[in-house]
């Protein structure tokens, strides 16, 4: 299967703040040599720590508005005053070399990037095992109760969203999460329709 010639896929990890998505994320990376994260533009300034072409892409609100207007940003989105968006060129240009990426993206970037790239997206969504052990986890986040009330509310009309997904698992032992959203991008990587080398693979069976 290795020689078969395939198409990339974007593969969207979701879920409600304190749903566990960073750490998934993280594990994926680690576990998945093919998979690469999408690196996201934001016109917001870096924090301590963070490196330009490595966390993001940093840009200004003109360059930020001019993407937008143009097309070049398959999903984007101002949120806190600050601009996030998917850069289009890096992404179609790792799908048509047979590379994947995975994003760190909510339900609305979900939406937006299906609609603009609809046979390339696989949508899983983290629910937590209950509403109170998310708010648990936020809680031993050290978050500020103000904090998790409005998380708590956000979280809520998240999760109503989780049906427009291709796929649900319900976090509740991590490494069985792994597994699962593994489980979803080893199938999405053989789908039939991704498989740009299936011809020719047959007509050197056929000789």
């Amino acid at each position: 299967m290795s020689s078969l010639a395939r198409r990339g896929l974007c593969l969207v990890l979701a879920a409600p703040s304190g749903g566990g998505k960073s750490s998934i994320t993280r594990a994926l990376l680690a576990r998945e040599p093919g998979l690469a994260l999408s690196v996201s533009v934001t016109t917001r300034a870096p924090r301590a720590g963070e490196q330009d072409g490595v966390h993001y892409h940093f840009i200004d609100q003109a360059r930020f508005s001019a993407m937008a207007e143009a097309g070049a940003l398959l999903e984007w989105a101002q949120v806190f005053g600050g601009g996030y968006g998917t850069p289009r060129d890096p992404v179609e240009q790792a799908l048509a070399a047979g590379r994947d990426i995975l994003f760190d993206i909510d339900w609305q970037g979900f939406a937006q990037l299906r609609a603009a790239l609809p046979g390339d997206v696989v949508g899983v969504f983290l629910l937590p095992p209950s509403r109170a052990a998310l708010a648990e986890r936020l809680v031993a986040r050290g978050d500020d109760p103000a904090v998790i009330a409005r998380r708590m509310d956000a979280a809520d009309d998240e999760m109503a969203r989780c049906a427009g997904f291709d796929h649900v698992l319900i976090n509740d032992d991590f490494d069985a999460t792994v597994r699962g959203v593994e489980a979803v991008l080893h199938a999405a990587r053989c789908a039939t329709s991704r498989l740009v080398g299936l011809d020719g693979w047959l007509a050197g069976l056929r000789g």
